[in-house]
């Protein structure tokens, strides 16, 4: 079930801001400095040059469907997750389902052992950078030791000349126990509040956007601490059901994946975004279509067993209409 909240009018006006965990989009050259043996022609995964290009044609032909249905446009902002490097970014955009959409980017590398980092893809036509930066995440495992997670992407940028701040996620996993590793996640979410402290020192009402795979469902105590922190909105929170998510593991649905908004957005008044709709794009191509996981994500692997599937996630994505201003 999809959250409306207005009537859909002049869709030309419509605009989307989607979410993707790309599971594991690593290119097939081996880094010496990463733990990507795996995927690599001779590694566990034996990932070969044409299991790359096949992931890379299925992910650009996702993220081109993205919102579309209701905005008859691609989305004017995608954040990603689970992406190697830049030259897995710039292959993916230059595939034929997103080469006309003339994407920019945004990335950084993150200290991740494996190399996985974070992006944002931009349309230019409507979205521009003002500035971009790492935020680390400063959180020990038990053992004392500085984990090696991934970094906190911010973008500050106009869209369609409105002020907006993007935070991308990708927070650090429950490999090790939802419980027992919670405090990592707890201390991400003070991490962000702390740097949109820094920008309300500037601007006491900011447009906020928080997207990514937080490793957190929305009733989680991380999402929670977020969410009532800085008087901000989660539109996903009912989109999870016992028959829906973005992720199932072990035949259990879970909504890791979620965008979260500022109440900024709850208006109408000329110049601004107004949030609309918020879904979880989970079309029949990018499931499972028959057996025991009939409905789950169509991943690339299972193990070591390739199925030339998307992604272990589906996409997230919300919308908002845009008033132009009166001239």
């Amino acid at each position: 079930m999809a959250i409306t909240f207005f009537r859909k009018k002049r869709i030309t006006n419509l605009f989307t801001i989607a979410f993707y965990n790309l599971e594991n989009l690593f290119d097939t050259k081996n880094d010496p400095t990463k733990l990507d043996d795996d995927f690599t022609p001779k590694g566990f995964k034996k990932w070969t040059p044409k299991r790359y290009r096949k992931k890379i044609r299925k992910l650009s032909r996702t993220l081109s469907h993205l919102g579309v249905k209701e905005s008859q446009r691609a989305p004017v902002l995608i954040g990603l997750a689970e992406l190697e490097n830049k030259r897995v970014i710039e292959d993916l955009i230059d595939a034929p389902s997103l080469k006309d959409k003339a994407y920019q980017y945004v990335h950084y590398d993150s200290p991740d052992e494996r190399g996985i980092d974070t992006a944002l893809l931009y349309d230019p036509k409507h979205f521009k950078v003002i500035a971009s930066e790492k935020i680390p995440l400063m959180v020990k495992n038990l053992n004392g030791v500085l984990d090696a997670t991934r970094d906190i992407l911010y973008v500050h940028g106009h869209l369609n000349r409105e002020e907006i701040h993007l935070f991308v996620n990708h927070w650090p996993s429950r490999r090790d126990g939802d419980t027992e590793t919670a405090y990592k996640r707890i201390k991400a979410a003070a991490t962000i509040h702390a740097f949109i402290s820094t920008i309300e020192e500037k601007d006491s009402n900011p447009n906020i956007v928080v997207m990514g795979d937080f490793n957190d469902g929305p009733a989680d105590k991380s999402i929670q601490t977020l969410v009532n922190g800085k008087k901000l909105y989660n539109p996903m929170e009912i989109l999870i059901t016992m028959r829906r998510g973005s992720a199932n593991y072990k035949q259990r649905w879970s909504l890791f994946d979620q965008i979260i908004l500022s109440n900024t957005f709850f208006n109408k008044e000329a110049g601004t975004h107004s949030f609309t709709h918020a879904n979880i794009f989970d079309d029949r191509f990018l499931k499972e279509w028959s057996g025991r996981y009939k409905g789950n994500p169509f991943r690339t692997y299972v193990g070591r067993k390739y199925l030339g599937g998307y992604s272990d996630h589906f996409p997230v994505y919300v919308q908002f209409l845009y008033t132009a201003p009166f001239v």
